[in-house]
C-alpha cells in the first residue's frame, strides 16, 4: 500500500511533464519559440521539485516490491484457502503431507527467527477427513511447540503409516512439561502460558477434532528436554466429524 501510494504520486509527476511535452508534440511548427520555451521551463520546474532523477530510479524498485508483496498475499490467500477448507464439516480426501506443509507456510511467522524444520514425512494415502479441522489441530501443535522453545531449537515433525492407522508425531526440544501438567494439557481453559497469552481452549479442541477422527491424541515430556504429540487417525472413517 505504500509504494502504491509513492507510485500515485510519481505518476503526477510524469503526467505534468507529459502534458507539457504532448503541447509541444501536438503543436509541431506553430508554436513560438517563447512558447516552446515556456513548456521546457515548466517541465524543467517540475523535474527539479520532483526530484525527478530520484523517482526514475526509485520507481522500478517500488514496482518490483509491489509484485513481490502481491504474489506474497496471493500465496498467503492460497494457503489460507487449503487451511480452512470451506467445506470443513464435510469429509473429503485430504493428503495430510501436503496439510502439514501449508500448515507450515502460515505458521512460519512464528518459527521463522527461532525454529528449524525438521520434516520426517513418510509415503501417506489419503484420510477421508475434515482437512480443515484438522489443520487446526496441527497448527496448534505446531505454534505451541514454538512457543515451549526459549530462544532457537528445532522442531521434528514425523508421518507415517503404521497398519490400518495414520500417525503424526510433532516434536520439540524446548522447555518440556512439568508431569503434574500433563493430565490437566486437555482440559477446557487450562493452560501453563502467563495470564494473557492463551485462552486454555487449543489442546482442548484439538482432542475434540481428534475424537471425532475416531483418533488419539498423547504427549509424552520431559522437562528440559522437550515435548512429543502424537496423533493417530485410522485410515478409514465411517462417521461425519462435524
Amino acid at each position: 500500500i505504500s509504494n502504491i501510494s509513492s507510485l500515485k504520486e510519481y505518476i503526477v509527476a510524469f503526467k505534468g511533464i507529459f502534458e507539457q511535452l504532448d503541447k509541444v508534440r501536438m503543436q509541431n511548427n506553430s508554436l513560438s519559440q517563447n512558447e516552446v520555451d515556456a513548456a521546457y521551463s515548466v517541465i524543467n520546474a517540475i523535474w527539479q521539485s520532483e526530484d525527478m532523477n530520484y523517482i526514475i530510479g526509485d520507481v522500478d524498485a517500488l514496482v518490483s516490491e509491489t509484485q513481490d508483496g502481491l504474489l506474497r498475499v496471493k500465496e498467503i490467500v492460497q494457503n489460507l484457502k487449503s487451511f480452512a477448507r470451506l467445506d470443513e464439516s464435510e469429509l473429503n480426501e485430504a493428503n495430510l503431507n501436503e496439510c502439514i506443509e501449508s500448515t507450515l507456510k502460515l505458521a512460519w511467522n512464528e518459527l521463522k527467527y527461532k525454529c528449524e524444520i525438521d520434516r520426517q514425512y513418510g509415503e501417506l494415502p489419503v484420510l477421508n477427513c475434515a482437512a480443515g479441522q484438522l489443520n487446526q489441530v496441527f497448527m496448534n501443535l505446531i505454534v505451541n511447540a514454538a512457543q515451549a522453545i526459549k530462544n532457537t531449537g528445532k522442531i521434528t515433525i514425523k508421518t507415517q503409516k503404521i497398519k490400518n492407522d495414520i500417525v503424526i508425531s510433532i516434536s520439540d526440544n524446548g522447555e518440556g512439561i512439568p508431569a503434574e501438567n500433563i493430565k490437566r494439557l486437555f482440559d477446557p481453559f487450562f493452560t501453563t502460558k502467563p495470564v494473557g497469552s492463551g485462552t486454555g481452549l487449543g489442546l482442548s479442541i484439538s482432542h475434540s477434532i481428534v475424537q471425532k477422527h475416531k483418533g488419539s491424541i498423547s504427549v509424552q515430556s520431559d522437562v528440559g528436554v522437550g515435548t512429543t504429540f502424537t496423533i493417530t487417525l485410522p485410515i478409514v472413517q465411517k462417521s461425519k466429524a462435524t
